[in-house]
């Protein structure tokens, strides 16, 4: 036999775009930490179907960030061409903290995903890495950013950001953000 792919049913891909919008909703009112069972209810679709569709919690929020993802990634990948490493650096900073911080909580998966492996996030945390570093190289061949600075370095920064932001007044989080990256940068004051 050929292998015939089957496509999913209709009623099928109505659960998961339900199950997806309710779960954005819910998670931007609540934080990832809300309850699954209350996202399948206002689905209007039982747990089990939930489940079917997404595993589990991580799962279900790598789907919800599969396209801010690809947008996220595409502009790292501009900034890296950027002949301004340090901006291009900074501005990628706070694009990356601006969507670790689109749900309360989804800081911490992240951070949990960069070292679970088997995390349906880890893929998405380890580009979000390589970004970095490919910026990083740029800022170092430069001059713009301290030597040491690593891709973990500037990953940690970007969660406690996200945290930041999602704890604290907005003019705080930007505070430290912006601190937190004047740091990495070499002063270029002589």
């Amino acid at each position: 036999m050929g292998g015939t792919v089957r496509r999913p049913r209709a009623d099928a891909l109505r659960n998961a775009e339900r199950l997806l919008a309710e779960a954005d909703a819910v998670f931007r009112d609540r934080g990832t930490d809300a309850s699954l069972e209350g996202i399948a209810r206002r689905a209007g679709v039982a747990i089990g179907t939930l489940y079917a569709h997404f595993p589990n919690r991580r799962a279900l929020v790598g789907a919800l960030l599969r396209d801010r993802n690809d947008a996220l990634f595409a502009r790292g990948d501009e900034l890296a061409s950027l002949a301004e490493p340090a901006p291009a650096l900074r501005e990628w900073i706070e694009a990356v903290v601006a969507h670790a911080a689109t749900y309360q909580g989804l800081a911490e998966l992240l951070a949990d995903g960069a070292d679970d492996a088997a995390s349906e996030l880890h893929a998405s945390c380890e580009r979000l890495t390589a970004i970095s570093d490919r910026l990083l190289d740029t800022a170092r061949r430069t001059g713009a950013v301290h030597s040491d600075v690593t891709g973990a370095d500037v990953f940690t920064l970007m969660n406690a950001a996200a945290w930041t932001r999602a704890h604290a007044s907005a003019a705080q989080a930007a505070r430290f953000l912006a601190r937190s990256v004047d740091g990495l940068l070499v002063d270029e004051v002589g």
